[in-house]
């Protein structure tokens, strides 16, 4: 498995490049493919829109929540095209990587004019 930093940072400078390509504006789900297509590109493992479970009293319900890219089966890439990241965006990620026993994600703000003010990494019991 490869190192979450480096994994990390190819997912940051992949979004950088779309970002510069594109601009700020378009829809969430435009982002979401090309990044994908990008990371791999890369040779990153990327899947997308995966099923968020949810366990409660031992019963597995899987209806609603949706990580948009899950990166080398080890990063949650939840991405947003919006003029300002709202606080509920970063408990929305920490609450996927919870409930998944995932360690990193990065939230990603395409909408921002400049992307690097729109990244956020938020770590689960790193």
């Amino acid at each position: 498995m490869k190192d979450l930093n480096d994994i990390s940072g190819q997912i940051v400078d992949a979004a950088m490049h779309v970002h510069l390509r594109l601009g700020p504006g378009l829809l969430e789900s435009v982002y979401a493919r090309i990044l994908a297509h990008e990371l791999e590109r890369r040779g990153l493992s990327v899947e997308r829109e995966v099923p968020v479970p949810v366990i409660y009293d031992d019963i597995r319900f899987e209806e609603g929540f949706r990580a948009d890219l899950i990166v080398e089966k080890s990063i949650i890439v939840e991405l947003k095209s919006v003029e300002t990241l709202a606080p509920v965006h970063g408990k929305q990620l920490l609450t996927y990587l919870k409930l998944m026993d995932y360690r990193l994600g990065l939230l990603i703000n395409f909408g921002a004019p400049l992307l690097k003010d729109g990244i956020k990494r938020i770590a689960n019991n790193l």
